[in-house]
């Protein structure tokens, strides 16, 4: 029986299945966008699972023609690798297969033996087929096959992976047209980027646009860029923030990061590793990461290009110039570094340390913001705007010669308040508990006078119990102080005849001594009953009540001597502005006070003021005191007090309260009219810059 006749039909159609089911998973494979590692691991199985070989590999042209082993299946089962001969054989029978460019069938332990001349030194039928695209052959694809197969199944196996590499030439057909498209499209990228970052010569606009620009084209999370500036470097910009705080931990950091790096001037790409970094920078890297939690940070020194033209001689050559600044790229949650983002990230800094080195020499020229404003001031003289430069110059001299010849009022402005003149602050007179309280805001009160048998308005009774202690303690000791000199003298008098000399003597004078002590006692009494009546407060002055909430205030609180219990005013007779001029303004005031009285002795500062309650009307009158020392308040600095009174025609709106909040305005002269607008200025530029020279 023949071995056709052998095989089961169904059998094989499910084999030719499987076949059909294989190669359409390879046609699939090779539209895919997966990588040529995993596409060699997926695409050699199944070929050999369709040919049911015992092996293959998968071998790839390197650079100077090097081939390079990518996938195996059964490779050991060849022992190629057991003799260094059978190697190189091989090794020439696989580039003789790509350099042919056909589908190849090598029998085993083909040859002339040579191990100069390609050879099969293996027991297997080796199938050969390279892998080609339009462009280049990639590699080749090697079968090991059964060499007892016949020559219609050999040739079965030809056809077929030709189709397989036909299948894998269209994978990498597409992958080189994704490649060049992935090259065009950074090529567009680039020089985008180099167009924009070159577009101005501010160092911080262009540090600005390599930040942002340069996140693009790399393809990762943040990208800064710090500039040095002396043996430290600044962070100038950081990618997708306008705006940052430089003060910040973060930024503090990672310019201490880009000073060290800038310092050791070699890039540094950290993925979680240290151990081949220098202390120094080690220290500020860990530092940085611990605090910003990056994954990946390299840092670039960005280093001013040499010029083109070169000394021959090289003792005459320059020492190649410090790095100008940074430039640091971070990934916050990936740690790989995939080779195409460090050709990126190169690139981008050999453009962004040009772009840098042109904008900060151009920057750091000579009174450069005076040449750069005076080319763009050229428009101002053309023939057009000629006529309208000359009118707007014409004008400009015009209000200059307003403001510095046109003599105008000088007036030194202050805030104050209006009181009475006749007013007085009410005191306890000796230690206590105020017991009662009998005004309130607003009551009218009189002053004692004894002439007219008036004793005044009781504003608040003290109670004091150490005073009253002292009384009882006064007439205590008086009682028995007299009961001592009642008993004295009547033993005196019994005893006259029969006491001796010396003891009359010694009695007379304890009389005497307890006489003394009744008049110190009496005298007490005295003083007591004057305190007494200082327990009872009465007005000083005749007037109204103006503290604010006095039964609030004291009424059942303890208060000592010479504190201030309230505050009585005479409303109804004269009153008078007190000023808070700050002391920066009373130079003005005392230069023209001083000229006002040796012309006039008699003369004094006039002042115009309004008041809160009715800033329509303006009143008039005239400095009558200026305190002599400065008082510090909190709110207004250091302020002088100045008082103002005016005349009886100054005719005060009715209900006035006192303290009522005024403004004024003191005259101080005439001063030309820039001065009288920028005293101010004037004065801050004086105090703050030109004295500190």
């Amino acid at each position: 029986m023949s071995t056709e006749q052998s095989l089961d039909p169904n059998l094989i159609e499910q084999t030719k299945q499987q076949i059909r089911s294989l190669v359409n998973e390879i046609a699939q494979l090779s539209k895919s966008e997966i990588a040529p590692e995993q596409y060699y691991g997926e695409f050699l199985p199944r070929v050999v699972s369709a040919l049911a070989a015992i092996g293959g590999a998968v071998w790839t042209i390197e650079e100077q023609g090097r081939l390079v082993l990518q996938y195996q299946i059964n490779l050991q089962q060849t022992r190629l690798r057991e003799s260094e001969e059978a190697q190189m054989q091989h090794g020439r029978l696989l580039h003789r297969a790509i350099t042919s460019g056909e589908t190849q069938l090598v029998p085993p332990h083909s040859g002339s033996g040579d191990d100069k001349e390609a050879a099969n030194p293996t027991d297997f039928l080796l199938v050969l087929g390279p892998v080609r695209t339009e462009l280049e052959t990639i590699g080749v694809v090697e079968i090991f096959q059964r060499a007892d197969s016949g020559p219609n199944t050999q040739k079965g196996y030809l056809r077929f992976l030709n189709q397989m590499c036909d299948l894998a030439g269209d994978y990498f057909k597409s992958r080189q047209l994704r490649h060049f498209g992935d090259r065009q499209v950074l090529w567009s990228q680039l020089e985008e980027f180099t167009r924009v970052i070159h577009a101005s010569l501010d160092p911080r606009e262009t540090a600005y646009t390599i930040a942002n620009e340069g996140r693009r084209l790399i393809e990762c999370d943040r990208v800064s860029v710090a500039i040095r500036r002396g043996r430290k470097c600044t962070v100038e910009a950081v990618s997708g923030q306008d705006l940052f705080d430089k003060r910040s931990n973060t930024v503090r950091l990672l310019g201490q990061l880009a000073a060290a790096v800038v310092a050791s001037e070699e890039p540094v790409w950290y993925t979680g590793d240290t151990s081949n970094l220098a202390p120094q920078v080690e220290d500020a890297i860990q530092e940085y990461v611990d605090d910003a939690h990056s994954k990946t940070v390299a840092v670039l020194p960005l280093i001013r290009p040499a010029p083109l033209e070169e000394e021959d001689d090289p003792d005459k050559r320059e020492a190649p110039e410090p790095p100008i600044g940074a430039l640091i790229v971070e990934q916050i949650e990936d740690a790989r570094v995939p080779q195409r983002m460090v050709q990126r990230v190169d690139v981008v800094a050999k453009h962004s340390a040009t772009a840098l080195a042109n904008s900060l020499e151009h920057s750091n020229l000579f009174l450069m913001p005076v040449w750069r404003t005076i080319g763009k001031s050229r428009w101002l003289v053309k023939a057009r705007t000629l006529p309208k430069t000359i009118a707007v110059s014409i004008a400009v001299v015009a209000v200059l010669l307003f403001l510095v010849l046109c003599p105008w009022p000088f007036k030194a402005h202050s805030s104050g308040n209006l009181q009475p003149v006749e007013r007085r602050d009410v005191f306890a007179a000796i230690d206590g508990d105020v017991d009662q309280v009998f005004v309130e805001h607003g009551d009218r009160v009189v002053a004692p006078n004894p002439a007219a048998g008036v004793e005044g308005t009781l504003l608040a009774k003290l109670r004091s119990s150490d005073l009253n202690l002292k009384i009882q303690q006064n007439a205590g000791e008086l009682l028995v102080t007299q009961e001592q000199i009642a008993a004295a003298n009547s033993q005196l008098i019994q005893h006259a005849r029969t006491m001796q000399k010396s003891d009359q003597i010694q009695l007379v004078g304890r009389l005497r001594e307890l006489e003394e002590r009744r008049a110190t006692l009496l005298k007490q009494q005295e003083l007591y009953s004057e305190q007494l009546k200082d327990l009872e407060v009465r007005s000083p002055i005749d007037g109204e009540v103006i503290t604010w909430s006095v039964q609030e205030l004291l009424l059942h609180r303890p208060v000592q001597r010479g504190q201030m219990l309230m505050q009585v005013a005479n409303s109804a007779g004269e009153w008078q502005l007190e000023l808070r001029m700050p002391e920066k303004r009373m130079g003005h005031i005392d230069r023209y006070r001083r000229a006002l009285r040796e012309a006039d002795p008699a003369s004094d500062l006039k002042v115009e003021f309004v008041l809160a309650t009715d800033p329509d009307k303006t009143y008039e009158g005239a400095v009558v005191e200026i305190n002599d020392r400065a008082e510090v308040r909190s709110e207004e600095g250091n302020t002088v007090l100045i008082k103002v009174r005016f005349g009886p025609d100054q005719k005060l709106p009715e209900n006035l309260r006192p303290g009522a909040e005024a403004s004024a305005k003191i005259m101080c002269g005439y001063r030309p009219v820039g001065y009288v607008l920028l005293c101010d200025a004037i004065a801050y530029v004086q105090r703050n810059i030109l004295f500190r020279f």
